[in-house]
This record gives C-alpha cells, sequence and structure tokens, in this order.
C-alpha cells in the first residue's frame, strides 16, 4: 500500500520575518507616495467634489433635495431603494462566488475520477505517475476555466455596479474595482485554498474510505506530501497567466494595428501611412481601454497577493513576479509608446482604493501562512517528535539525532484482513515477499487494530493538533505585532521631504508676515498723510 511518507523527509518552511515584507513594502510605498505627490506639487490637493453621473441624475431627477454644502437641490436616492440595491448586488457577488466553488468543486470530482483512471492506465509512465498527471491535467483545465469565467465576471461586475447606481464617478470606480478585485481573486485562489487545506483531509482511512457517490474515493495528497500538489499548482497557474497576459496586452493590439494598416493600404494604397500627418498615425492607433489603468493595477495586485499569501508554499513566486514585472515594463513601455493612443492625463493624490485592498491582503497573507505552515506542511508534526515522543524528548533541545524514528512514529498500522471488499488488494504479496502480507502501514496518527479502539485517535494526533492551533495564535500575534511596530518605526514622509516642507511652510509664513507688515505700514502712512490734509485744511 502506497503511503504518504515523502513529506517527512522534505525541508519545511519555517516561520520567519518575509511574512512581515507585505508591511514594509506598503510603508516604503507610503513614503515614495509623497515624495511623488510634492513633486506634483500634490501634497494639499484635494479633488473637486465628484460631479453627479449623468445616469444617477436622470434616474432620480424627479426626487431632490437641498445640498447642505452648496445649498443647492440636486438629486436624491431614497434609503430604501439604495440599500435595496445593495443587497441585491451583495446577492449577486454571492451567487458569482458559489459559481467559482461550483467549478472548483467540478474540478475535483475530475481529479477524482482521473486519477483512479490513470492509475490503471496501460502505458506504465502515466500508471507510475498518475498522481502527478492528474494535478497537471487539472491545473491546465482549472487555468481555462479561470480566464473564461474573469470575461464573465468583467460583464457581471459592471451590471450590478450600474444597478446600485452610485452617486458620483468615484464611488462608481470604488464599487467596480472591488468587486472586480474581489471576483477575479476568488477566481484566482479557490483551487489553491482547496488544495493547501482541504485537499487530503476528508479522504477517511484504509478500511474505511470517504467515497464520491459511494464510488471513487476521495483524492490524497502526493506521496511526498501536500506542498507538492500546492507548489505544482501556484508555478504552472502563475507562468501561464503570465505568460497569457503578456500576449493579450501587446499581441492583440500588434493584431488590431495589423489590420487596421491593412484597411488602410486597401483603402489609400500602399503609401497611404507616410501620406498622413502624425496627428492622423496617431489617431490610427489602438484606443486605451475604457477603463484606464484598472488592468494593469488590477493584474500587478493579483500578482501580489499571489505572491504573498502561499509565499510558504512557493518561494519562487516572488522571483518569477520580478522576471515578470521586468520583462513587462518594456512590454508596456513599446505599447504605449508605438501600439496605443496617447492617454489623456489626469491629477490623483494616491492610488485610492487599491492601497486598503493591498492592506487587506497583506492581513490575508499572515493568517494563511500561518495554516501553510501549521497544516499543510510537516513542520509542526516533526517538532512535536523532537520535543515529545523522539530521542531527545524531555531534554529541551531538537537536532538532526532527535528526528530519528520519525518515519516510522509518523506511520499507523492496518491489517490487511479489513479493507473494504472493492479495495482489497490483488495479490496478498507473497510474489515478492514469500509469505503473504497480514499488515500495511498509512500516514496517520490511529490505534493498532489489536488494541480496545482499533483505528482510533493516538494522544500523539492531538498533541499534534493542540500544537498547530497554538503555532497559528502565537505566530498570528507575533507577526501582526511585528507589522504594528514595522508600522510605527518607520515614518510616512522621508526627512528630507518633511525639512522641505518645513522650510516651504516657514518661508510662506515669513511672507505672509513681510506682507502684513507692508499692508499695515501701507495704512498707517495713509492715515498719517490723511491727518495732514486735514489739518491743513482747517481754518
Amino acid at each position: 500500500m502506497k503511503s504518504n511518507v515523502g513529506e517527512s523527509c522534505t525541508d519545511t518552511p519555517e516561520p520567519s520575518l518575509e511574512r512581515i515584507e507585505t508591511t514594509v513594502f506598503l510603508e516604503f510605498w507610503k513614503r515614495r507616495r509623497a515624495v511623488l505627490a510634492y513633486d506634483w506639487d500634490l501634497i494639499d490637493w484635494e479633488e473637486e467634489e465628484d460631479e453627479i453621473r449623468p445616469q444617477f441624475e436622470a434616474k432620480y431627477s424627479k426626487k431632490e433635495r437641498t445640498n447642505p454644502i452648496s445649498g443647492k437641490p440636486e438629486p436624491h436616492q431614497a434609503f430604501s431603494d439604495k440599500y435595496s440595491r445593495l443587497i441585491i448586488s451583495a446577492s449577486g457577488i454571492f451567487f458569482m462566488i458559489l459559481v467559482v466553488i461550483a467549478a472548483v468543486f467540478g474540478i475535483v470530482i475530475y481529479r477524482v475520477i482521473t486519477v483512479s483512471t490513470f492509475a490503471a492506465f496501460d502505458w506504465a509512465l502515466i500508471r507510475n505517475n498518475s498522481q502527478v498527471a492528474t494535478t497537471g491535467t487539472a491545473v491546465c483545465i482549472n487555468f481555462c476555466m479561470i480566464m473564461l469565467l474573469n470575461v464573465l465576471y468583467e460583464k457581471v461586475a459592471l451590471l450590478l455596479t450600474n444597478l446600485e447606481q452610485p452617486r458620483t464617478e468615484s464611488e462608481w470606480e470604488n464599487s467596480f474595482t472591488l468587486k472586480m478585485f474581489l471576483f477575479q481573486f476568488v477566481n484566482l485562489n479557490s483551487s489553491t485554498f482547496y488544495i493547501a487545506f482541504f485537499l487530503g483531509r476528508f479522504t477517511g482511512r484504509p478500511g474505511a474510505y470517504l467515497r464520491l457517490i459511494n464510488r471513487w474515493k476521495l483524492e490524497e495528497c502526493h506521496p511526498s506530501g501536500c506542498l507538492i500538489d500546492l507548489c505544482m499548482q501556484m508555478g504552472i497557474i502563475m507562468v501561464l497567466k503570465q505568460t497569457w497576459n503578456n500576449f493579450m496586452e501587446l499581441g492583440y493590439p500588434l493584431i488590431q494595428n495589423w489590420w487596421t494598416r491593412r484597411r488602410l493600404r486597401r483603402e489609400h494604397g500602399q503609401k497611404a501611412k507616410a501620406s498622413f500627418p502624425q496627428w492622423e498615425r496617431d489617431y490610427n492607433l489602438q484606443p486605451m481601454n475604457a477603463y484606464g489603468l484598472f488592468d494593469e493595477y488590477l493584474e500587478m495586485i493579483l500578482q501580489f497577493g499571489f505572491t504573498t499569501i502561499f509565499v510558504a508554499a512557493f518561494p519562487l513566486a516572488p522571483l518569477l513576479a520580478l522576471l515578470n514585472n521586468v520583462i513587462e515594463i518594456r512590454l508596456d513601455a513599446y505599447k504605449f509608446v508605438t501600439q496605443w493612443r496617447r492617454p489623456l492625463p489626469s491629477q490623483a493624490k494616491d492610488i485610492g482604493i487599491w492601497y486598503g485592498i493591498l492592506e487587506g491582503i497583506g492581513i490575508l497573507s499572515v493568517i494563511t501562512n500561518a495554516f501553510v505552515i501549521a497544516v499543510t506542511s510537516d513542520f509542526i508534526p516533526r517538532l512535536v517528535y523532537a520535543y515529545k515522543y523522539g530521542p531527545c524528548a524531555g531534554q529541551g533541545r531538537a537536532g538532526e539525532g532527535c528526528m530519528i524514528g520519525y518515519v516510522n512514529a509518523s506511520l499507523s498500522v492496518f491489517r490487511v484482513s479489513d479493507f473494504e471488499r472493492r479495495s482489497e488488494p490483488m495479490t496478498n504479496g507473497s510474489e515478492l515477499f514469500g509469505e503473504a502480507v497480514k499488515h500495511c502501514r498509512y500516514r496517520d496518527y490511529r490505534e493498532p487494530p489489536d488494541t480496545a479502539e482499533p483505528y482510533s485517535y493516538t494522544l500523539q494526533f492531538w498533541h499534534v493538533l493542540a500544537a498547530r492551533l497554538a503555532f497559528i495564535i502565537v505566530f498570528e500575534h507575533m507577526v501582526f505585532a511585528i507589522k504594528t511596530l514595522i508600522a510605527y518605526l518607520i515614518p510616512d514622509l522621508p526627512k528630507d521631504l518633511r525639512d522641505r516642507m518645513r522650510r516651504e511652510k516657514y518661508l510662506i509664513q515669513e511672507m505672509m508676515y513681510e506682507a502684513e507688515l507692508e499692508r499695515l505700514q501701507r495704512e498707517k502712512n495713509e492715515k498719517k498723510k490723511k491727518y495732514r490734509v486735514h489739518h491743513k485744511e482747517w481754518p
């Protein structure tokens, strides 16, 4: 019987300060944002009050109320109408999340059925690597579903946002941004969460497997551990998605512009482009998409989440993101200069709602990495064995020699005669071992079959479970405390920028003081002059 013992021999991620990199990044981004805002004279710039959207004004023009600030009448949306629309929109969001979960469940069914099919394959290469083949094909199918659902989610997010009838353009953009991020984040990471925290957790045990439709045994992790499946999932999805995004960002405008040039040559001749003035040649390029830089922001935010939430399971994710971003910088430069029309600039003090989303991802990354280390990896069981059950138990230390016997302690004994009839082995093993095999081992912490409570959980299982829960609580509190400390220690404004701003404030105050002195002196001189004129005219 195949047992999942490989994970115990692999390196497991250990808790480190890598999980606070999000805080460091965000704090330094705030400093960089302050420098950019100062250089572009946007420190004290406040966006003017947004004008009411024409759609909102047309919808609620019959109901008006006086604006408490401007004192002018403006369209008003009733409380009941506003919140009924929000409830319908929230229901639509919840339904689309259920669609994502249904898609993940479909992938689970595919994996359950395919792993059994590959295990009975005639080709030895597929049969011996059925787990890897199942995972690889499932990830590719999952990627195709992700890309198809992304197209649907954009239309649904647009429909739900318009249904809410936001009052201003900024409210509309914030609502649409939040929906698009939520849809695509859940769509991209749902299968990853399934593999990290649910795969192989509810399969049962030998002799009492849980089955789908009472037929297919639920899928288990790779023999080397669930981290291998998680690493494959993240690696394939990340590489395919980045490749596809780069192709669509550059390839699609190239194809469209090629078709435009072909149409112009057909209408105006071979040398038509050279005779056009520059403005007309620019006009024939592809227009910037309707959402401006929204797609660029969304891609970077999703990539940021992908590289931080499961960095403990896939340490290569930041490196792949860095390589992709170096390439994308050049591709975007080429696209903006040669393939797109010149975009219209607009002022902005910061990145808006995206910063709040980044902070949310930072909090989520701490929680998920704590669960990955405690639940998915073999880090906690190894620690429990080293300090409680191994050769060094009770000595307060853990070294290489303290792990002797760990693999044997992580395996439970199963009596072959207790197999279900549908799971009985085809042979008794006598052709390999010379006698019938009566017992086999499997990865779990359960009592032997000859005890008073056969196959019940051992005390070591409860020790490991308690240690996992304790580690999650301690790890999260420790990292959050360090994050808070770092956020406090790193000032939002660089010292040189703060000094320059104080210098400017001082100079402005000096100018105002001097201007006020001049005004007072001028008024004083005028009074003296009037006084003299008055006395000269007196008889």
